[in-house]
């Protein structure tokens, strides 16, 4: 089977890197929005496009963190069915255990 972590980490890793960056965006927005409390409007345009390209970033690393978390979703899809091709016996059986067992915990209520 193949190895989900491959490539751009686990997910766990890209999701606490997304909050992270997150954070610091809106961290950094606030920071520039206190600068901009007695700015001019020339500040005020430098400040909001500050904003805009931190912004920007931020919707570019969710993307990022999308598309990756898409791409370790279809290939665990193709690991599961090129097992459930190879194995189809093994998996049966798995499938009718796990069937009982559920029926058996369902009887007992």
């Amino acid at each position: 089977m193949k190895d989900l972590t491959h490539g751009h980490g686990s997910v766990e890793e890209m999701k606490d890197k997304l909050v992270r960056d997150l954070k610091s965006v809106g961290a950094d927005a606030d920071g520039l929005l206190k600068e901009v409390a007695n700015s001019t409007a020339e500040e005020f345009a430098a400040v909001r496009t500050k904003i805009e390209g931190k912004l920007g970033e931020a919707k570019s690393r969710l993307d990022s963190s999308r598309l990756a978390v898409t791409e370790k979703a279809r290939r665990s899809a193709d690991a599961t069915h090129e097992y459930v091709v190879e194995n189809p016996w093994k998996v049966l059986g798995i499938a009718a255990a796990a069937g009982i067992i559920i029926g058996i915990l369902m009887s007992r209520r």
